[in-house]
C-alpha cells in the first residue's frame, strides 16, 4: 500500500475544485497498475464528490440546491456560525473511492473528482491511499 496527501487553497466560501489530476498523479506515481484509490478529506466543513466535470453549470446547480436544502438563516446553536457548512459536508460525504486499472482511474467520460468547500476560503489537505 502507498499513500500521501496534497494541499489546496480555496478562494470562496463555497466552491468545487477539480482534484482529478492530483489523484491521477498519485495513482501513476504509486507504480501500481490495478487497485483502489481512496481519497479522504479530514475537514468537517468540506466534502468530496464525483460528478460531471465538463459543464461547470452542474457544480453551480449542486451548490444552489445545497443552499436551498440547508437554510443559512436557521437558528443554529453552534457558536462558530458555520453550521450550514457542517451540514453540507455531511450530506456530500468526506471520501470517495475510485477503481484504477492499467495505472489509470476508471472514471466515466464526464466524471471528475471534486473537493467541495463549504466554509472557505481556507487552506486544506486531502489524503489518499492506494489499496
Amino acid at each position: 500500500m502507498s499513500g500521501g496527501k496534497f494541499s489546496l487553497t480555496t478562494s470562496r466560501q463555497m466552491e468545487f475544485i477539480d482534484i482529478t489530476a492530483q489523484v491521477a498523479q498519485a495513482v501513476s506515481e504509486s507504480g501500481r497498475q490495478d487497485g483502489l484509490c481512496c481519497v479522504y478529506n479530514p475537514h468537517t466543513t468540506a466534502g468530496l464528490t464525483i460528478n460531471e466535470g465538463a459543464d461547470p453549470a452542474v457544480q453551480e446547480d449542486i451548490q444552489a440546491v445545497l443552499r436551498r436544502m440547508v437554510p443559512l438563516d436557521y437558528p443554529y446553536r453552534h457558536l462558530e456560525g458555520n453550521s450550514p457548512a457542517h451540514l453540507m459536508a455531511s450530506l456530500v460525504g468526506s471520501s470517495v473511492t475510485v477503481i484504477f486499472e492499467g495505472g489509470r482511474l476508471c472514471l466515466g467520460s464526464w466524471q471528475k473528482i471534486f473537493f467541495c468547500e463549504f466554509d472557505g476560503p481556507r487552506s486544506r489537505q486531502v489524503f489518499w491511499k492506494i489499496v
